[in-house]
C-alpha cells in the first residue's frame, strides 16, 4: 500500500539558500535524525546509509529525477534491496521577508504489504520523522555564521 506525505515548514532564508543546502546530500546526516550518510555516486545519484529498525543499517541508491533551481528537487529510490521504495519531491515557495515555505512531499511502499505498512508506522514513522527533519533542516539553516578565527 503506498502512503503519502506532506509536510511543511517556513524558514528565515532565501530560496537560494535554501535550495542550496538541501541539495548538498552530505549535510543530510545533519539534519536527517536517521539518515547516517549520503554518498554522491554520479551527477544524479547517490547511495544512502540510514538507521533502520533494532539497531540495523539498511541503505539504497536513489536518483534525482528533477533539479529546478531554487524551486524544487525530485527523486526516487533505484535500488531498496527489500526495503522501502520512496519517490517524492521537496519545494521552496518564496515568502516575504526573505522567508522561504520548504515543503517536502513523498510518496513510500513499505516491504511485505500490510504486515510491512505496520512495523514502517510502528518503528520508522515516517511522517514524526518528516516533521522533525524539517525543524531540524530550519535551525540548521537559521542558525548564525561563525566568523572564521573564532
Amino acid at each position: 500500500m503506498t502512503r503519502q506525505i506532506s509536510k511543511s515548514i517556513i524558514v528565515n532564508a532565501s530560496p537560494e539558500q535554501a535550495y542550496t543546502l538541501w541539495a548538498d546530500f552530505s549535510q543530510f546526516p545533519h539534519f536527517m535524525e536517521h539518515v547516517k550518510s549520503v554518498t554522491i555516486t554520479s551527477p544524479n545519484s547517490s547511495h544512502w546509509v540510514v538507521a533502520g529498525p533494532a539497531g540495523s543499517k539498511v541503505d539504497w541508491n536513489a536518483e534525482l529525477t528533477r533539479a529546478e533551481p531554487f524551486q524544487r528537487l525530485a527523486w526516487n529510490t533505484k535500488d531498496n534491496k527489500g526495503f522501502m521504495t520512496t519517490s517524492g519531491q521537496v519545494t521552496f515557495t518564496p515568502l516575504p521577508e526573505n522567508q522561504t515555505e520548504v515543503t517536502v512531499t513523498m510518496q513510500y511502499t513499505p516491504p511485505a504489504g500490510a504486515v510491512g505498512d505496520w512495523l514502517t508506522t510502528l518503528l520508522v514513522k515516517p511522517e514524526v520523522s518528516v516533521a522533525s527533519d524539517l525543524r531540524r533542516f530550519k535551525t540548521q539553516i537559521e542558525k548564525p555564521a561563525v566568523p572564521a578565527g573564532v
